[in-house]
């Protein structure tokens, strides 16, 4: 897998901190770092993206090789700590791990990190396919430690989770690192910064005539329709054109930035036109443009400005471009069946549901905002919970729901958020809202796990990722601590307990919290089955237009419809039996 690609490479290169948040796509890079637990190597779940490129940047200050692992998205909460360290520069080798999202597909945007390195001045380079990226962070490694840089190894969805057989060397154990030598320069004062900002000019121009000399970008081919590309388009190219390859010459861009000037210039030398296929942004194309290339891609409407591009398109593409006829292209498939309208729901059993619920039966009547957040839990907004009513980015709606506050005091907002996410970036609204006598309640879905992203652990859960026991962090403990005065912890699967926990906490005022705690039901046993009465059942579809539980359909029988329960789906939260007006959804343990 290109994820483990990614982690094989980086402990072939001596790699000894790896730290990183879990973020699909980039998520089983250091899960396999960890899996691995190879001697000499410590790896970590930091708390967030920011806090995990500080613990790599200390580790490469003291000379050992680090790496940070991110998505796109992290890597905009990264970015003061890895703005920085570009200008003070590293000892050992530090390699910034992102996974770009087109389409995208788990992510609130599209992002194209070749840009950000190019905003930042940081070398990026680009991954092809698994065993490129295996190749690829090893030479990300050489390059920081040789130029005394941070560099950025990108990647994107397909390429992260594509599989190829790679040979992996015996792991040998790192050297120990010399340790941190004090020095003035890693102090970074404003004159410092413009010493060194002149620094990271002059190297641009140095590393693009690199990049063009070393072999890393190639020009393959001979023909006099060119076509540029880089990263997984450049294998989508590879098999749009199979079997016509004779007519194309392909310059394939696998370091980005600094841009291999020189390179594109013999690339462009040698063709009549070019063709430019990328994701996302039109990166190589407004280089190209740039140096006076005539170039049909984004910028020109030939090519999609968003989400994912594939072979098929990228051959149809060609051939109204270049009346070149592609066997890819060309082929008379049969139509695809449709596919069944499968919309995302929360689990059967999901306590997210409970939360959601208890919530909307404990203000109705009153008027609220449910601000929402990344995780499980954005999917509260579909129907029938409706509950959420935004979502930003991760721990926003602590700090949405205060701006809220101040311009319609008359609204109750509830700001919901899960135990990870409280800790990665939650923790600093809640004192926020502290500090600035802000009027919400603070709802944490505590389910014991980052479930979203594979159920990686985190500060509350206990355990590390190096498979340590400690002492997990208490949430209600970090929110006394903050000053947050009013703090209640509730079963969501028990309305009867829920239910006047959330209307007490609505009638308060200042910051107040909710924690909503059950586990999630990935990680612990069925706690049963519910079984219907049928004879009691009124067929009342209330518990359908109510929670909205996968687990629950209706049945036609003798007596009109009826609840019927799947029980391979159904986990035994008896949450369905509550709303039931007769109670007739019995749990059987």
């Amino acid at each position: 897998m290109g994820n483990e690609a990614v982690a094989c490479g980086a402990l072939a290169a001596g790699v000894q901190v790896v730290a990183g948040y879990p973020g699909t796509p980039s998520t089983e890079a250091l899960e396999t770092i960890a899996k691995r637990k190879p001697d000499g190597v410590y790896v970590e779940w930091s708390i967030n993206e920011k806090a995990g490129a500080e613990v790599a940047a200390g580790a490469a200050y003291a000379g050992a090789r680090s790496m940070v692992t991110m998505k796109q998205m992290g890597l905009n909460v990264a970015s003061d700590p890895i703005m920085c360290v570009n200008y003070v520069g590293v000892k050992g080798g530090m390699v910034i791990y992102v996974a770009d999202d087109p389409g995208p597909i788990s992510s609130q945007t599209e992002q194209d990190t070749r840009s950000w390195g190019q905003f930042a001045k940081i070398p990026v380079l680009d991954c092809t396919s698994p065993e490129q990226a295996f190749e690829q962070v090893q030479y990300a490694f050489e390059l920081s430690e040789a130029k005394g840089m941070p560099v950025i190894l990108r990647s994107t969805t397909r390429v992260c989770h594509a599989c190829a057989v790679v040979d992996v060397p015996a792991f040998v154990p790192p050297e120990p690192a010399e340790g941190f030598v004090k020095d003035k320069k890693w102090v970074i004062f404003p004159g410092l910064s413009y010493q060194n900002k002149k620094k990271i000019f002059a190297r641009e121009s140095a590393l693009a005539k690199t990049f063009s000399e070393n072999g890393k970008n190639t020009i393959a081919g001979s023909g006099k329709i060119g076509i540029a590309c880089g990263g997984i388009s450049a294998a989508y190219t590879a098999d749009a054109i199979k079997g016509h390859a004779d007519q194309f010459t392909v310059f394939t861009v696998n370091t980005p930035y600094p841009f291999p000037i020189q390179a594109a210039r013999q690339f462009a030398d040698q063709v009549d036109s070019v063709l430019v296929f990328e994701e996302l942004d039109p990166y190589i194309e407004d280089h190209l443009l740039a140096m006076g290339v005539d170039v049909i891609g984004k910028r020109s409407g030939a090519v999609p400005e968003a989400g994912e591009l594939s072979a098929v398109a990228v051959a149809g593409i060609i051939e109204k471009q270049t009346g070149v006829a592609l066997d890819l292209h060309s082929v008379d498939l049969p139509e695809a069946p449709a596919l069944p309208v499968r919309p995302p729901v929360l689990c059967a059993g999901c306590p997210h549901r409970g939360a959601f619920y208890a919530v909307k039966r404990a203000m109705r009547g009153r008027k609220i905002v449910a601000l929402g957040d990344i995780g499980c839990y954005t999917l509260g907004n579909a129907m029938p919970l409706d509950m959420v009513d935004t979502c930003l980015c991760m721990g926003a709606g602590v700090t949405m729901a205060q701006g809220m506050n101040h311009v319609d005091p008359s609204t109750v907002n509830f700001a919901f958020v899960g135990d990870s996410t409280f800790f990665a970036s939650g923790i600093t609204g809640a004192i926020n809202g502290v500090y600035n006598q802000a009027d919400i309640v603070l709802a944490i879905l505590d389910n014991s796990t980052t479930a979203m992203t594979g159920h990686q652990p985190h500060p509350g859960t206990g355990v590390t990722m190096m498979g340590e026991r400690v002492a997990p962090v208490s949430i209600e403990s970090v929110l006394r601590g903050a000053g947050v005065t009013s703090v209640r912890t509730v079963d969501p699967l028990n309305l009867d307990e829920a239910i006047p926990a959330i209307q007490a906490a609505a009638d308060e005022k200042g910051v107040r919290a909710i924690i909503f705690k059950s586990p999630c039901i990935a990680i612990v046993p069925k706690q049963g089955i519910a079984e219907v009465d049928q004879d009691a059942c009124i067929g009342c579809k209330r518990c359908i237009n109510e929670l909205g539980c996968p687990a629950i359909t209706m049945m036609e029988t003798e007596n009109g419809q009826k609840a019927v329960i799947d029980p391979a789906l159904c986990t035994g939260c008896g949450l369905c039996n509550q709303v039931c007006p007769k109670h007739c959804m019995e749990v059987k343990r």
